[in-house]
This record gives structure tokens, C-alpha cells and sequence, in this order.
């Protein structure tokens, strides 16, 4: 008689799932660290407005693309070998962009450091998965959001200091050899399943596993559901909106022009944005199980989150306290689209389940993608020559900011628009024939 197998500790599950958040928050450091190296670049590189917006999306480009190989793959192969893999390639590529002397060079590192931690988030989601109670998985996912902003955190202040002290190109040397000591400690610590170590998983694979034959067909499942369109969509407006200010455009470049704030206070700002973010993940999460509703506090969150982006971007002069509150807000309202991957989750097959994370994290990154460069385009366009070398940090108007930064507001308006629309789960998995289902 077998021996009855017991779930993984506590403490075990969330040592696994912090070998990826680790990761998410390492990527996410990468991912927003333009908005205070902004100065540096462009001096360094040469660029213009639209070149900077273009230098700093090709991260977005490859994150992007690799979203929904992510998915497939984690379904398939599992997390570990993909974290391990990736983690390398970011060490690579950092070392690769800190040595870079060339923009075509920059730019070639800056792509693969996106494609490098593309894996991050969906890998984590699929160990939450297996390690931790199907109750814990929306919460994971917040405190994933946490990571990921404690990491913007970082390429904050705390980067702005350092890159006083040594220098850019050394600090994104150091976050190189974080990168490989993570890749050891995945490869040596981390199992994608309980059951490779003994303990029974939280995952029934009879129910949720794909045979290799069907992968590439779930990709054309994923898209029969309206849901996966409608949550794909929504938070690229969102966090679209929280990294065009706080990742390049708004943070330290508007601050310091129209505010007259010094950089350091900027950057504290920007700061704020992605700490009121982060805070909000795991609240939303528990808020979220409580009432046991996806949509409803997604939805409301966002259009709080449209009011405040729309009051700092088009009404001028607001006091440092008010503008302050005004962005704390906006981050804060936009943690709700973490419920977005239960949501999506749970109103489609399990089996797609890493497919669809994919999906959707591939929507969140595609609104940084497209409305970073859009901006420094339209802000290119609001003068009659273009901007090059230090002239960046001059020049520009309240007037040409809010004329720049209209898609974003329109792009909210669209994730508003797109959640109203969405089927609501009531934080349950909803049962499919899988012969059948899509």
C-alpha cells in the first residue's frame, strides 16, 4: 500500500515561487530603467526623442513576441529549464548592452534582454500552479506584481544614486552577475512539479494536461474565447499608462520640465507610481476572493485609474501634493489588472491555462510597446527640429506632453470599454468538456 503523499509546505511553495518573482523583479529593474538612465543614453547614444522611445520599446518587442511561445513551452516542457534559460540569457544580454559603445549595438542588447526575461511572469504562474492551493493563485499573482514593482523601485532612486557612483554601464554589469547566480540557484532548487520531489502537487494533471501532439493547437483554442480578446486588450492600456510615465515619458522628463522638480525627486515620484502598484496587487487579490468577483473590482479600479491619468495629463499646475495623490492613485487603481490572469484562468479550459497567461501578459506588454515610442514621436512632432543629445531634456510644454500623451488616454478608455464587456468567473474554474471545449 502506498504511502499517502502530502502537499508541499508553505515554506517550500513560495521558495519556489520566489526563484521566479526573483526573475520578474530582476526584468522588471530592466524594464523601467530608461526613465532615469534617460539622460545617460542619450548622451551616450545621440538620440532624439523618437530615438529614445524607439531604444527603449525593443524591449517591449521581443517581451511581446515571447509571450505566447512562453505559454506553449511552459505548458510542455515545464518552468524550470525555461527560468534557467532565461536568466542566462539575461546575464548575456545586460553585459552585452553595458559594454555597448554603438545605438545599433544598444539596441540589439535591449531586444534580447526583453525576449531574455519574457519568461519570468508566465513560468511563475505555471509553478504557482503546482506548488501552491488553487486559492493562493491570484494572490500569488499579486505578490508577483509586488516583485516586479519592488524592482521598478530599484531602477528608481536607488539606481539614480548608484549610477552617481559607478557609473551605468558598471550597475548594469552587477544586475549581469545577479542574473547568473540566479540561474544556479533555479537550476540546483527549483522542480516544476511537487512530485519530483516526493510531495504531491496542487494540480490535477488529469484534468488540466496537454498532450504534445495538441500544443500547438491550443494557441487557436486560446482566441475562440471572447474573454481572451477582451482581457488581452485591457491591460495594455493600463499598464501601458503606469510605464509610459513612469518607465520613460512622464517621470523624470515631464516632472522635471513642467514641474521644475530635481531628478531626484522625480525619480522619488516615479517611484511612488510603482509602489502604489505593487500595494495594490495583493489587495486587490484578497479583496477580489472576499467577494469572490474578477470583473467588477478590475473594472472599477480602472476607470479610477483613467480619472486620475486624465486629470495629470491634461489639467496643469497642480500643487506637488495634490499631483503627488493624483499619481499614487493612478498606480494604485491599475494593480487591479492582476485579476485579469485568474479571470482569464478561470473562464477557460485548464488546459490552456499556460496559453493563456501568455496571451494576456502578452496584451500588458504591448501597450508600453506601442505608446512609448508613439509619444516620443508625437512629442518629436510638436517641434520644428528634432531634439538630439541633451536638447531632450529641454524644450517641451505642458501643451506638447498632453497632446503626446492623448493615446494613452484613449487606449484606457478602450481597456474600460473592453472589461465592461468581459465574463465574470465568481473565482471559480469553469468546467468544459475538453474534447470539445473552444
Amino acid at each position: 500500500m502506498k504511502e499517502e503523499k502530502n502537499h508541499p509546505s508553505p515554506l517550500q511553495s513560495w521558495f519556489i515561487w520566489s526563484s521566479g518573482g526573483l526573475f520578474f523583479l530582476l526584468g522588471f529593474f530592466h524594464r523601467v530603467a530608461p526613465a532615469v538612465l534617460h539622460r545617460e543614453l542619450t548622451v551616450d547614444f545621440s538620440l532624439s526623442a523618437s530615438s529614445l522611445g524607439a531604444l527603449t520599446s525593443l524591449y517591449y518587442y521581443s517581451y511581446t513576441a515571447m509571450q505566447i511561445p512562453t505559454g506553449l513551452l511552459a505548458d510542455l516542457w515545464g518552468p524550470r529549464r525555461l527560468l534557467a534559460f532565461g536568466l542566462i540569457s539575461t546575464a548575456i544580454s545586460s553585459a552585452f548592452f553595458a559594454i555597448s559603445e554603438e545605438l545599433f549595438w544598444a539596441g540589439v542588447a535591449r531586444f534580447l534582454i526583453g525576449g531574455s526575461v519574457a519568461v519570468a511572469f508566465v513560468t511563475t504562474l505555471k509553478l504557482s500552479s503546482h506548488w501552491l492551493h488553487p486559492k493562493r493563485y491570484a494572490f500569488a499573482t499579486g505578490m508577483l506584481l509586488v516583485a516586479g514593482m519592488t524592482g521598478a523601485v530599484f531602477a528608481g532612486y536607488p539606481l539614480h544614486q548608484a549610477t552617481i557612483l559607478f557609473g551605468w554601464r558598471n550597475v548594469t554589469l552587477a544586475s549581469a552577475l545577479l542574473a547568473l547566480l540566479m540561474a544556479v540557484l533555479v537550476y540546483v532548487f527549483v522542480r516544476d512539479d511537487p512530485s519530483e520531489k516526493g510531495l504531491k502537487s496542487y494540480l490535477d494533471k488529469k484534468s488540466s494536461g496537454q498532450k504534445e501532439e495538441k500544443i500547438l493547437k491550443s494557441l487557436g483554442r486560446v482566441f475562440r474565447f471572447s474573454n481572451t480578446w477582451f482581457l488581452t486588450i485591457a491591460p495594455g492600456g493600463i499598464v501601458g499608462a503606469v510605464l509610459t510615465f513612469s518607465g520613460l515619458w512622464g517621470g523624470v522628463p515631464f516632472l522635471t520640465e513642467v514641474y521644475h522638480l530635481e531628478n531626484a525627486t522625480a525619480a522619488t515620484l516615479c517611484s511612488l507610481v510603482m509602489l502604489a502598484w505593487a500595494l495594490s496587487g495583493p489587495i486587490y487579490s484578497l479583496v477580489s476572493e472576499r467577494i469572490q468577483l474578477r470583473r467588477m473590482p478590475y473594472l472599477i479600479g480602472t476607470m479610477i485609474s483613467l480619472i486620475s491619468w486624465s486629470l495629470v495629463f491634461l489639467i496643469p499646475g497642480w500643487s506637488l501634493g495634490v499631483l503627488s495623490l493624483l499619481l499614487f492613485l493612478a498606480g494604485f487603481f491599475s494593480g487591479g489588472m492582476i485579476l485579469g490572469f485568474a479571470q482569464g484562468k478561470e473562464t477557460l479550459p485548464l488546459s490552456l491555462s499556460g496559453t493563456v497567461s501568455g496571451v494576456i501578459n502578452m496584451g500588458v506588454l504591448t501597450g508600453p510597446m506601442l505608446l512609448q515610442p508613439l509619444v516620443g514621436f508625437l512629442l518629436d512632432s510638436t517641434k520644428p527640429t528634432a531634439h538630439t543629445s541633451m536638447e531632450i531634456t529641454v524644450g517641451f510644454s505642458f501643451e506638447d506632453y498632453r497632446f503626446a500623451f492623448l493615446p494613452v488616454l484613449i487606449w484606457l478608455v478602450l481597456s474600460v470599454l473592453a472589461l465592461y464587456l468581459s465574463q465574470e468567473s465568481y473565482c471559480k474554474n469553469k468546467i468544459f468538456n475538453e474534447t470539445n471545449s473552444g
